[in-house]
């Protein structure tokens, strides 16, 4: 797991965590932000990779659901270190 993230990966999990995100339900799970798509799928697929972020539901591969942030991912915005 990813223990230092860059301000856009942040960017990511604070969108995330406001409930402004969807993701698709895939192994490499694409993410966009109040409806546009995010410029940076790797570092989306790198969150969801690290059990940062996840989808809310399981819906059929390729179709978008809300996004939210596991525990790790709220430990991360609060700044404390993830759980190993």
């Amino acid at each position: 797991m990813t223990t230092e993230l860059n301000r856009r990966a942040m960017a990511m999990l604070r969108a995330v965590g406001a409930g402004r995100a969807e993701l698709t339900c895939s192994c490499e799970p694409d993410l966009r932000v109040d409806g546009l798509p995010c410029c940076d799928q790797a570092t989306a697929h790198q969150l969801a990779r690290d059990g940062l972020i996840r989808p809310t539901r399981v819906v059929a591969v390729g179709q978008w659901t809300r996004a939210e942030l596991t525990a790790d991912g709220l430990r991360m915005l609060d700044g404390t270190p993830a759980a190993a």
